[in-house]
């Protein structure tokens, strides 16, 4: 029909249209573009306002972005403080790619902005367009190029990012082909950018109140550890406060505290079982630069094999059953203190690996945990056993005992100081009695020189309980009876019983050379022989001269 119109028929192009109408098309399509762009913003403005962290930026990116931009991979990067390097802030890339640390252009956290290629972003001010193949021509060829290049890229999309006036960071936009990025886009970028500055802001600013936060939260944690490891020590703390006699021996150790406190050198304090090592560890960390913290003690043969790392190095939520909660162990929680470690004897061979990694390198690892953590600790140590032959045995690590043997310090057995008997004997009277409620003011000679007479392989603390015990079963103010083992009777008459058949003068010539030893020589004064054997100095030395007893046979 005539009046049929085929549009196969109608064939319009730009040489046909009228000049005014060109002019409209490109007038309409300029402004259905700025309202896209306006919608665009909008849109993007709103995600970035509500965006918390990076994982709500890299959403907006990744999701939106990419899109809009025709971009295959996208990549965010924080300027650093001294607005010379950048470091990644968020990227999308190949994770193949990017957690390779010989190719990835996003590990290295102080990269150079002067890179050669940057250098051209940062001084147009504006978004550009870096074609990788001709990048690779240009005089100085940054290290990131050639990897990227090699994994298949083509350009690079770069926009910078300002917060206010100050230089925040730039976004990468990363595609596989050639000519993917329009170039009537760049001044959508630039605004996006602008947009993009002030959501970086408030992710960093959340990032850091939260950082603050964690802080606070594992300060606080650190105190109630603290104060629940103080009310545990305070609670299962020794009856005997303070370092108590004036022999000789004791008068040692009181020199060799005073010398080691004022340093950090690493101490091991040796002795029978009951001498008071953990007080002589106390004394030296309260006499210390460190006595302003708490110092921690571990018993190290009172935990499970299981539990002493944990115990020690903290663990980390989940890193074993039962780790509901992270925890903080000792060595942290003793940084910038002292930790005493007690019966160190007793760890196992792999705890002691462990234990001399971290005298040497002063770092931690929770059990569980990714990250080293730096410690400032002093180590005090102690042990009942021999660890020379524990070493010879096999049994404890040379070069760990060689670590901890800096300082050493030997308790001497209570048998060895029995001068100090009435001091301690009166001590622990007027502290009991207290306690109870009883007025005992004191102990009979007769009790008192059985004391002296005894054994004590409990020594200190056998003491301490026998007379705790003695004043619960004594009515009168003065202890007249005090009930000491059998069993283990002194050595002094376990010797006499042995050497019965032998004359009476040689027991008692070597007696004397046995005490005069025990006491370096010394016969007269508060620390001689003679007040230990009862009788004037005079008579001692009139015994001597009997017996043929000279200097060169106790010297």
């Amino acid at each position: 029909m005539a009046d049929s119109v085929n549009e196969e028929n109608i064939h319009l192009n730009e040489k046909s249209l009228p000049e005014g109408f060109l002019q409209l098309n490109m007038l309409l399509e300029k402004l259905q573009r700025k309202e896209y762009e306006q919608s665009v913003l909008l849109r993007t403005g709103s995600l970035m306002a509500a965006a918390r962290n990076r994982a709500d930026l890299s959403v907006i990116i990744s999701d939106s972005l990419q899109n809009i931009f025709s971009a295959d991979f996208s990549g965010l990067f924080l300027i650093n403080e001294d607005q010379k390097t950048y470091a990644p802030f968020l990227y999308n890339l190949d994770e193949g790619f990017i957690n390779n640390p010989e190719t990835s252009p996003v590990l290295r956290k102080d990269s150079p902005i002067a890179d050669g290629v940057w250098d051209h972003l940062f001084l147009s001010n504006k978004p550009c367009i870096f074609n990788l193949d001709q990048v690779r021509k240009f005089g100085v060829v940054p290290s990131w190029v050639e990897p990227l290049y090699e994994r298949g890229l083509k350009e690079i999309l770069a926009a910078v990012i300002y917060s206010g006036e100050r230089l925040t960071g730039f976004l990468c936009f990363y595609s596989t082909h050639e000519n993917a990025f329009d170039p009537d886009k760049l001044e959508l970028l630039t605004s996006i950018a602008g947009q993009l500055g002030t959501g970086m802001c408030n992710v960093l600013a959340n990032e850091m109140i939260e950082k603050q936060l964690r802080e606070i939260n594992e300060y606080k944690s650190q105190l109630e550890e603290e104060n629940t490891y103080l009310k545990q020590q305070t609670e299962g703390v020794s009856d005997f406060s303070e370092i108590i006699g004036d022999s000789e021996p004791v008068q040692k150790i009181h020199r060799l505290i005073k010398q080691v406190a004022p340093s950090d050198s690493t101490v091991l304090i040796l002795g029978e079982t009951g001498t008071g090592k953990e007080l002589v560890a106390r004394a030296i960390h309260e006499t210390s630069s460190r006595s302003g913290k708490l110092m921690i003690r571990v018993n190290c043969g009172a935990l499970p094999a299981s539990l002493i790392e944990s115990e020690l190095f903290g663990h980390e939520k989940g890193s074993f059953t039962g780790a509901v909660e992270r925890r903080i162990g000792k060595f942290e929680l003793a940084n910038n203190s002292t930790i005493f470690l007690d019966e160190i004897g007793e760890l196992s061979m792999e705890l002691q690996v462990k234990l001399l990694r971290v005298l040497q390198e002063m770092e931690i690892e929770r059990v569980g945990g990714r990250t080293t953590i730096k410690v400032d600790v002093r180590v005090i140590s102690a042990t009942n056993r021999d660890l020379q032959k524990e070493v010879e045995k096999g049994k404890f690590r040379s070069d760990l005992y060689y670590r901890l043997n800096v300082f050493p310090i030997t308790m001497p057995a209570l048998r060895e100081r029995p001068e100090d008997m009435e001091l301690l004997t009166h001590h622990f009277i007027k502290r009991y009695a207290r306690n109870t409620g009883k007025k005992i003011k004191g102990i009979s000679n007769k009790v008192l020189q059985d004391l002296r007479m005894y054994h004590w392989p409990g020594n200190v603390r056998e003491l301490q309980h026998l007379i705790e015990r003695s004043i619960l079963l004594t009515d009168s103010p003065i202890i007249r009876h005090i009930d000491l083992p059998i069993s283990t009777r002194s050595s002094a008459e376990s010797a006499l019983e042995d050497h019965f058949v032998r004359p009476l003068e040689d027991v008692e010539r070597d007696y004397i050379l046995h005490v005069l030893r025990k006491f370096g020589g010394r016969v007269s004064g508060s620390h001689g022989a003679a007040i230990r054997l009862g009788i004037p100095p005079t008579t001692l030395i009139s015994k001597m001269q009997k017996l043929g007893i000279k200097k060169e046979h106790f010297i």
